[in-house]
C-alpha cells in the first residue's frame, strides 16, 4: 500500500536546499512540539497560513521537546506520529523538524519572508526573528483564539486517572 498523500509534505531538514524552493512565497515559518494536536494548534496553522502563500512548520525532536521541560514523560506522541498530524492539514504545505533547542538554522536556510509563534511568545524571544527581520520580513505572535493547553490536557487525563 502507498503512504497517504499528506506523508508527502513530511521533510527532511537535511534535504532542506533541495526541496525549500518548491515552496510558495511568501512563506510563513512556524515551529512547536504540536504533541496533543488540539483546537488551539489547528486555528493557529490556519491563521500562520492566513499570512502567506505558503506554510512550513518544524518540529521539536523528541530530544528536543523533553529539553523543553514539559515533563519526561512528553512528549506523548513520537515524532513520527507528530510530523503525519501537522502534514494531514490542509493548513500546512510542509512539515520537518530540529533538534537543537531552537529552530533557528532552519528558519536562516529557509528564508521565511514571516516568521510567527504563538501568542504567548513576545516577538523580540522568536528565535530566528532577527535574520527575517534583516531581510525585510516581519515577525509576528499570533493572539490565542482558543485557550488550549496540551499540558492542562496532560493533566486532566492524570487526574481522571488517580484515586480520589
Amino acid at each position: 500500500m502507498r503512504p497517504p498523500a499528506f506523508e508527502a509534505k513530511i521533510r527532511t531538514p537535511e534535504g532542506l536546499q533541495s526541496w525549500i524552493g518548491q515552496l510558495r512565497r511568501p512563506l510563513v515559518f512556524t515551529n512547536g512540539v504540536f504533541d496533543l494536536l488540539h483546537r488551539g494548534h489547528v486555528t493557529y496553522l490556519a491563521r500562520a497560513r492566513d499570512l502567506g502563500a505558503g506554510l512550513l512548520v518544524a518540529l521539536n525532536s523528541d530530544a528536543s521537546a523533553r529539553r523543553l521541560g514539559k515533563g519526561a514523560d512528553r512528549p506523548i506522541n513520537p515524532l513520527e506520529d507528530r510530523l503525519a498530524l501537522v502534514a494531514a492539514l490542509d493548513a500546512v504545505d510542509a512539515v520537518t523538524w530540529f533538534d537543537e533547542d531552537t529552530p533557528e538554522a532552519l528558519i536562516v536556510a529557509a528564508r521565511p519572508e514571516v516568521l510567527v509563534k504563538g501568542g504567548d511568545w513576545p516577538v523580540e524571544r522568536i528565535a530566528g526573528g532577527a535574520s527575517v527581520l534583516a531581510r525585510g520580513g516581519r515577525v509576528l505572535s499570533i493572539p490565542f483564539e482558543h485557550e488550549r493547553s496540551t499540558t492542562r490536557v496532560v493533566e486532566r487525563i492524570r487526574a481522571a486517572k488517580s484515586p480520589s
